[in-house]
């Protein structure tokens, strides 16, 4: 209405039908928009629970570190437990043993017996891992001839008493020399082993480059501790007769390649 003429100006007839159409239009018209602004706008980050796009690239990528170290510590526990294997004369294996359950349950009224058959196949199958290590060693492949390039210091000058015969399971060679004589190492390396074992007593280890090993058995002391850096021809260990499988003073050595024992005079001469 005109407030000084009081003429009509404009009308609105208002109907249920036109309410009901103008209020489900303004509905319809917020949930666009507020779809829009949480979808597309970065106010979406202030409702709770909702993460940011950098948070989330973020949590992508500790996830794939996460598997990532996971899968490199399994791969160090493997590399470990094969030179504790070597260090302990045992098999090198491409897995890690199943650990053994929590749970703990009772069966000492069970009553386990070999069989024939069983025993039988346990001989062939040892019969065969000493075969595959003897071929493995004798083959002429490119992982023994990359080795020969290197000069190895020899760990001590002796009489050689027993030969690298992995057939039988000895995997390096054993030599005598005088009391107290100092053990040094073959090539520049880490120390990954420096401690006890019941058959090998006094034993030392040391990882060198291209994934070489040399071991240094039946010590009467050590004078090298675990991570120690040591250089070629550095004092090491005191020669010995520490450990169950040894019959006088003595050093067995060896060398192990990509897990595989090779034969030490291949490489240098020890008298």
């Amino acid at each position: 209405m005109n407030a000084d003429t009081f003429e009509e100006k404009v009308s609105l007839q208002l109907s249920r039908l036109n309410v009901f159409i103008v209020l489900g239009a303004l509905s319809i018209l917020l949930i666009v928009i507020t779809t829009y602004i949480i979808a597309f706008t970065p106010l979406r980050e202030y409702i709770p629970g909702y993460g940011s796009s950098e948070s989330n690239r973020n949590i992508r990528e500790l996830m794939l570190k996460a598997d990532s170290l996971e899968e490199d510590l399994k791969n160090k526990d493997l590399y470990l437990y094969n030179i504790r294997n070597i260090i302990e004369g045992k098999e090198v294996v491409d897995k890690l043993p199943d650990k053994p359950d929590s749970v703990k349950n009772d069966y000492s009224n069970l009553n386990f017996t070999k069989s024939q058959d069983d025993s039988l196949l346990r001989v062939e199958m040892q019969q065969q891992d000493r075969n595959n290590i003897a071929v493995s060693d004798n083959s002429t492949g490119s992982s023994i001839t990359s080795i020969s390039s290197f000069f190895f210091f020899t760990p001590l000058k002796g009489i050689i008493t027993n030969n690298y015969d992995p057939a039988n399971e000895h995997y390096g060679i054993d030599i005598v020399a005088a009391k107290d004589e100092a053990i040094k190492s073959t090539l520049d390396g880490t120390i990954i082993f420096a401690g006890w074992t019941l058959q090998t007593g006094y034993t030392i280890a040391v990882q060198h480059q291209d994934n070489l090993i040399s071991v240094y058995k039946h010590n009467s002391a050590l004078l090298k501790q675990e991570g120690d850096y040591v250089k070629a021809g550095e004092v090491i260990a005191i020669i010995g007769e520490s450990g169950e499988l040894t019959n006088g003073p003595h050093l067995h050595f060896e060398l192990w390649y990509d897990g595989t024992p090779v034969n030490p005079r291949d490489y240098m001469v020890f008298q």
